[in-house]
């Protein structure tokens, strides 16, 4: 579905189909880190994928309500995405949780 216009923090069903070792696969939520300019423009797209199985006590990942359910954003699986792979989108992120989202991301990915 590339005619969609996905934005920073919206979550969508997308395909991570296929998978390799411990990658997270199947359909699943997942919510979308890129900036909006890279959105508009790449046939790709920057996400985190979003998972059912809790672990509180991982620091590199953290709880969140999506569409009414408890999921975690699993930052560790951070990947890029082409945007045939998304469905439809389910929900967004709060303002606070984008907020912890993007310190947790510079956290383990920045200086």
């Amino acid at each position: 579905m590339t005619n969609l216009t996905i934005k920073r923090y919206e979550i969508y069903f997308a395909d991570l189909n296929p998978t390799k070792g411990s990658e997270l696969r199947k359909t699943r939520p997942v919510v979308v880190v890129s900036h909006d300019a890279m959105n508009r423009h790449s046939e790709t797209l920057v996400v985190c994928p979003l998972t059912s199985k809790l672990h509180p006590k991982w620091r590199h990942r953290f709880q969140t309500n999506c569409a009414g359910k408890i999921s975690e954003i699993a930052v560790d699986q951070i990947r890029t995405l082409s945007k045939v792979r998304f469905k439809k989108k389910i929900d967004e992120l709060s303002t606070d949780d984008a907020s912890r989202l993007r310190f947790l991301i510079t956290e383990m990915y920045g200086e």
